[in-house]
């Protein structure tokens, strides 16, 4: 069974995920920082969060459909 941490990270998560699909990298953001509040070991947030970072300052073409690329390894 999960805990009521997990169960809250997982619904910021989800909103986050909503948001960053909608190119809404602020609130994005948001959401996955406070998954990450409740949930500290989560590592999906911790990434999307990072993206979102990215994002903002470097903004996707108009025709992105979501997917991050890595321009480095």
């Amino acid at each position: 069974m999960l805990s009521d941490s997990k169960i809250a990270a997982v619904e910021f998560f989800r909103r986050g995920r909503e948001l960053y699909k909608g190119r809404n990298f602020s609130e994005a953001r948001e959401c996955f920082a406070k998954a990450l509040e409740v949930c500290p070991d989560d590592h999906p947030s911790e990434v999307y969060l990072h993206r979102c970072d990215y994002y903002q300052e470097f903004p996707p073409d108009d025709d992105w459909d979501g997917v991050y690329v890595m321009k480095t390894k």
